[in-house]
Formats: structure tokens, C-alpha cells, sequence
């Protein structure tokens, strides 16, 4: 029982282990732990420790996982490079993944936000409905607003609050010019069927702490005496999966090179299963080298012999594409992050009061959001066609948005001052990419491609030009508002009616914008340009080892179970074969709680 950097002897074999100490494998080793005292797991992690880290626990100093300002060489991030791709004015696009204890849910916004009922219901599997998935959706929460809605939890480990620190007079000058823009308040954004516009809850406590799945599942059960059969190997790199006859037996690992100097690692026999919970990048890469994938995959990185031949490993990468717009604001520095995210705060005075601004993550109000017909209309022919045919839905949103307080990009290209941002992203994108690995070893560079901007008949495009456009009315409106930070934004035609960097109204003009701006041909065209030369990853990967028939480039079936071998199992958001509107930490979570029960009835151990 504990927490290892160094691998003890008496745990070269267990019962299981799982590879990946992200938000599903925290959970699936957990509730695995809970199910028999017996039962020996060790969850293989490849990031540091993160028991109360203050980059962790504090929600404000969530920039400092990824950009270290207040706690030098404390980065819980890892950066992929995407290869250029030329409908992204050839850039090499950066997806940030978490490595750290505890995965995405460390280090991600704890925005919390769940899909609608349509969304896991289009995974067209059985057992994974949203009436199937709402049990363990309740399961995992605490949550602590309106009571007696039988679709939220009310005593999970995980506390979903409004914190201890909202910027008020922001979340109401959104919500008030959503409204005037067509998009009503609702009470609850998260009940799996309201489109509009809401006061956002987080996955923070009332107390200001951040719910990250290490320290609500993993650590309390690491020190409670009560669970001597749970055992975590952190700084760990799981190579590859072994094979006795077909069937999973173990894993190969090795030390983290990045993370202790002196080389290390090993095999761990599994007796009886092995989880992969490594993510969308990781995990497809893990089968990869352990032989299963693409035989042409494998066969170029030299992959040998083959040990399935399964073409969807690492196939269909897909994310929620977002864009980020910036604006001037003259609310006052106590009421946004930029401060903090600027490095000019005393952060150390800060933690030492307890100040209640720590418990905030910038973020206190989102949306999700359906054009009008006209607007339809207006993205042309094949957009129509595609809305009619996949949006009849009245709660299927085509984008999501949030207000972020605080300046959320480069800084070294803005003054010092205050600012607030629009972020949204397409919330079912129809561009694909891939993920594969180059050669054998764990440090031979992954051939990864997010496919942005790629479907046939530019409806990405299209659905993020409008989300644009509606954002930038919203902003306007907003009395707060003081301008536009010119490098977040296009750059338009000398003359064009678009082009501005503040109302000629002045500035608290939310109240007298009357009309929307009028855009020409050579108007969208600018605005094309910038978003395929700005728009990026909301780091929501999913797809690469999707849950789906194998005869169509399925990778697990319904009990997670990777086909063509027996115990091994997949258990993370690279399962999800479909989109979901929503933050992806509500479904990792979900994915976690179901597949627990699945493993622990297949293993005998739910009479216990």
C-alpha cells in the first residue's frame, strides 16, 4: 500500500494492473480495491505525485501546471506536436496532455459540464445510453446547487460548487447580453437537455479545492489503512502489454527518464487483467508497440509479428476544435485572473492568507448555442443539408462557449491591464485525424495528425465563423467591454465595416448596441484566415480506440474488452466513438465508474 517512485520486488506481480493514473484509472483502481480486499492493483502512472501540490489544489494556479511562473520545475504537462497541416496555414498545432497523478482532471478548468441525452445515446451501443450512464454520472458527485433533481448526485467524492470566488458583474453582463443576442438564461445548463446560456458550477469544493480524482479517490483510499491491496507506481512509463497465448499477462515499463536520472524498469505480470487508461495519444500507442493495430502501422515502425490486426488503432482522432477571442475590460484587477496568470501577484501571500480567490478558476458562466434557421440559411447549401439531417434535435447545440475572465493567451502581445475572453469550440466537429506510432520504441516520435479544418465540405469552418460572429455581438453588449485585443481577432480589408477596435459609441456600450455587424465576402474570407491560422485544440481528444463494431474500425467492444485478445481492457476517453457537448472530464468519470462494475462482475467479485 502506498505511493512508489521505485517498484518493490513484491509487486513485480498482481491481479491487475492499470496502466494510467489519469481520471478513469484512478477510478477503475479505486472502486477495484473497494470491490476485494484480496485483490491485488497497481496503477502505473508516468507523471509525479500530486498530493497537494498547490498548482493542483488551488484552482486560480491551474496556468502553472503548463507555464511554471510561482513554482519553478513543477510543469504536470507534456506537449504533442501535431505534423504541419496546410488547412492550418501549415502550422504543427500543440495538444497539451496531462502528466501528473490524477491526469486531466489535475491540471484541466474544472468546468463542470455534462453532455446532452442525445449525445450518448448517438454511441449506438448497448449499455452505454445516457439512461444507462446516469447512475454512475450521480455516482461519482456531490452536488451542491439546486436539490431534489434526480439527475445530479448528492453524495459522490467528487464536490461540484460554486467555489469560494465568482467575478459577479462579469457572469451577469454575459448572461444579460447573451439575452439580447437570442440566447436566454437557463437554470441548469447540465440537465442533458437545455440550450442557452448559464452560471456555470465547477468541479471545486465549497471550501475552494479542486476535485481532482487523485485526491477524492486515490489518496484517501492510499492512507486509510483499510485498503492494503492498492498500490501506485508513479514516474513509470508503461512500454508495452505482454501475451501468454492470446491472453494479457502483464506489462513492460520503464522509469521516466524525464522525471529520475537513473535508468529503471521492468516487467509486472498481471495474473488476472490489464487496464490501459493512457489516453487518446497514449493508450492507441500502447497497443501499437504491443502489436496490435494497422498491420501496415506496424509493419512500417517495425512492429513484429503482428498480434491482431486492427485497423482502427489510433484512427479517428477527433476534438473540440476552439477558438479563443480577447477583449479589453475595465473591470478591476481583483475581479480577473491577470494578476495571477501574469506572474505580478504575491502568490505567496496569497496561500498564506488562504485568500478566497485561490478557490476560483476564471471561469463563472458558459453556453450552448443553436443558430437561427436564417443563420443557417446564411452557411450555405451543404451546411443546410447537413443541419436538417443531424440537428433535429431542438437540444443538439452546434457550439459551446464560456467567459473567461482574464486574459487567456499570448501576453507578451498585450499591455498590461484587464481582459476577458470568448472561447468556443464545435461541439460535434466532423473532421478526423490519427495518432500512430514511427518504430518501436517508446521515444520514437508519434506520426499525429488532428485533422482540423479537414471535412469535405467545410462545415467546421462554417460552424466556427458563426460562433465568431455571435461571440463578438455578445462581447459588444457587454458594459464592461472596452475593445478588442487586436491580435485575437481577424484582421480585416482597409475600410471594412467589421473592422474596429472599439464602438465608435464609446466605451460601456453594451447598452446602446442596437444592430450586429454587417460582414462582407472579403469579410469572412479574413475571417477564415484567422481561424486557420489561430483556432486550436480544447484538449478534449477522443476516438482513437473507439468502442464500435470491429467491422467499423471498432477497437473495444461493450465490455471495453480490446477484440481479438482476451484480458485486456481499455478504459478512457479514447473509447468514446461520438461527440459529446460537453468538457470530457463528466465522461472520463462516467467511463471510470461503468467500467469498474464491468470489471468487477466479469472478475467474479460483485457477490463479494
Amino acid at each position: 500500500m502506498g505511493i512508489y517512485t521505485t517498484l518493490p520486488e513484491n509487486l513485480r506481480e498482481v491481479d491487475v494492473v492499470v496502466a494510467g493514473g489519469g481520471a478513469a484509472g484512478c477510478v477503475v483502481a479505486s472502486r477495484l480495491a473497494d470491490a476485494d480486499p484480496e485483490l491485488s492493483i497497481l496503477l502505473i502512472e508516468r507523471g509525479k505525485d500530486n498530493f497537494r501540490a498547490p498548482t493542483v489544489n488551488h484552482p486560480v494556479l491551474w496556468r502553472d501546471n503548463y507555464y511554471p511562473k510561482y513554482f519553478p520545475n513543477d510543469r504536470r504537462v507534456s506537449f504533442h506536436k501535431a505534423v504541419k497541416e496546410e488547412q492550418l496555414g501549415d502550422r504543427e498545432s500543440i495538444v497539451v496532455v496531462a502528466n501528473t497523478l490524477g491526469g486531466g482532471s489535475s491540471i484541466n478548468l474544472m468546468m463542470y459540464t455534462r453532455p446532452q441525452r442525445c449525445d450518448y445515446d448517438s454511441w449506438n451501443t448497448e449499455g452505454w445510453t445516457t439512461e444507462d450512464l446516469l447512475p454512475y454520472l450521480r455516482r461519482f458527485e456531490t452536488y451542491h446547487g439546486q436539490s431534489g433533481k434526480d439527475y445530479h448526485g448528492y453524495h459522490g467524492p467528487i464536490h461540484v460548487s460554486d467555489g469560494q470566488f465568482r467575478s459577479i458583474k462579469a457572469e451577469d453582463e454575459f448572461i444579460a447580453a447573451m439575452k439580447e443576442v437570442g440566447f436566454p438564461e437557463v437554470e441548469d445548463l447540465q440537465d442533458f437537455e437545455s440550450v442557452g446560456a448559464a452560471r456555470g458550477r465547477k468541479y471545486v469544493s465549497p471550501e475552494g479545492q479542486r476535485q481532482d480524482v487523485a485526491h477524492t479517490y486515490l489518496h484517501p483510499r492510499l492512507q486509510d489503512g483499510r485498503h492494503p491491496n492498492l498500490h501506485v507506481l508513479v514516474e513509470s512509463q508503461v512500454v508495452n502489454v505482454l501475451f501468454d497465448s492470446g491472453r494479457a499477462c502483464g506489462v513492460k515499463y520503464r522509469v521516466n527518464p524525464l522525471m529520475q536520472s537513473e535508468p529503471g524498469g521492468g516487467v509486472v505480470k498481471a495474473r488476472k487483467l490489464v487496464v490501459l487508461s493512457c489516453g487518446t495519444l497514449g493508450t492507441p500507442a500502447i497497443l501499437e508497440r504491443s502489436g496490435i493495430g494497422d498491420s501496415g502501422v506496424l509493419k512500417r515502425a517495425g512492429i513484429e509479428p503482428t498480434v491482431v490486426d486492427l485497423p482502427g488503432v489510433g484512427h479517428d482522432y477527433q476534438d473540440h476544435n476552439m477558438s479563443i477571442y480577447g477583449y479589453k475590460t475595465d473591470l478591476t484587477p481583483d475581479a480577473t485572473t491577470d494578476a495571477i496568470h501574469s506572474g505580478k501577484a504575491d502568490v505567496a501571500t496569497l496561500l498564506a492568507s488562504n485568500d478566497k480567490i485561490l478557490g476560483w478558476n476564471g471561469i463563472d458562466a458558459w453556453s450552448k448555442l443553436r443558430p437561427t434557421s436564417a443563420e443557417v440559411d446564411i452557411l450555405g447549401p451543404a451546411f443546410r443539408d447537413t443541419w436538417d439531417r443531424d440537428f433535429k434535435d431542438p437540444s443538439k447545440p452546434l457550439i459551446a462557449g464560456m467567459l473567461i475572465t482574464g486574459l487567456l493567451g499570448d501576453r507578451g502581445l498585450a499591455p498590461p491591464g484587464q481582459y476577458f475572453c470568448m472561447g468556443f469550440y464545435a461541439a460535434y466537429p466532423y473532421s478526423r485525424g490519427h495518432v500512430h506510432i514511427t518504430g518501436p520504441g517508446i521515444d520514437d516520435p508519434l506520426e499525429f495528425k488532428t485533422g482540423f479544418l479537414t471535412d469535405k465540405h467545410d462545415l467546421d469552418l462554417k460552424a466556427q465563423i458563426w460562433a465568431y460572429k455571435t461571440q463578438r455581438e455578445v462581447a459588444r453588449r457587454m458594459s464592461i467591454y472596452q475593445g478588442e485585443v487586436p491580435h485575437m481577432h481577424p484582421e480585416f480589408p482597409s475600410g471594412s465595416k467589421a473592422s474596429f477596435t472599439l464602438d465608435a459609441l464609446g466605451p460601456h456600450s453594451g447598452s446602446k448596441v442596437k444592430e450586429n455587424i454587417k460582414y462582407s465576402a472579403e469579410d469572412d474570407a479574413a475571417i477564415e484566415k484567422w481561424i486557420r491560422q489561430n483556432m486550436t485544440t480544447c484538449w478534449h481528444g477522443i476516438g482513437t480506440c473507439k468502442m464500435a463494431p470491429r467491422e467499423q474500425l471498432g477497437v473495444v467492444d461493450s465490455s471495453l474488452g480490446v477484440y481479438g485478445v482476451s484480458g485486456l481492457k481499455v478504459a478512457d476517453l479514447s473509447v468514446v466513438p461520438e461527440n459529446v457537448c460537453a468538457n470530457t472530464m463528466s465522461t472520463a468519470l462516467a467511463i471510470g465508474e461503468k467500467a469498474s462494475d464491468i470489471f468487477i462482475k466479469e472478475l467474479g467479485l460483485d457477490s463479494k
